[in-house]
């Protein structure tokens, strides 16, 4: 249901996803840190199906990291377009936003090392 109550077609649904897949692939184009945790999180993934650990933990760290990407990107282009000339909140707003992408990675870097440490260590020991 939508806010005025009435439902969400199909069509509608469809359209608003294909927007929001275009600011994903706009920021997989533009933003390095991106493409490297997009790529570290694929390397993890197979890892852990290689591995046969669950999945489950990885994937909802990387999503968090990526959805945490995503909207510091969002955040840097609305303090670009509303505060052109440095300023010092606009400062703090990045900044902010660029920790919680820090805090998000060392989250999944810790379930990472939790999920496929042992198994790795196994394989590495024999």
């Amino acid at each position: 249901m939508r806010s005025d109550g009435s439902a969400l077609s199909p069509s509608r649904w469809w359209r608003s996803a294909g927007f929001a897949w275009a600011g994903v692939r706009h920021v997989y184009r533009t933003q390095a840190n991106f493409r490297i945790e997009v790529w570290a999180g694929v390397l993890a993934l197979g890892l852990a199906l290689g591995l046969g650990v669950p999945l489950s933990p990885i994937l909802l760290a990387c999503g968090l990291v990526l959805s945490v990407e995503l909207l510091n990107t969002a955040l840097e282009a609305v303090v670009d377009l509303a505060s052109p000339e440095w300023h010092p909140l606009a400062k703090v707003a990045k900044d902010a936003a660029a920790g919680a992408v820090l805090v998000a990675s060392l989250g999944a870097l810790g379930v990472g090392l939790a999920v496929l440490g042992p198994p790795l260590l196994r394989l590495l020991t024999g």
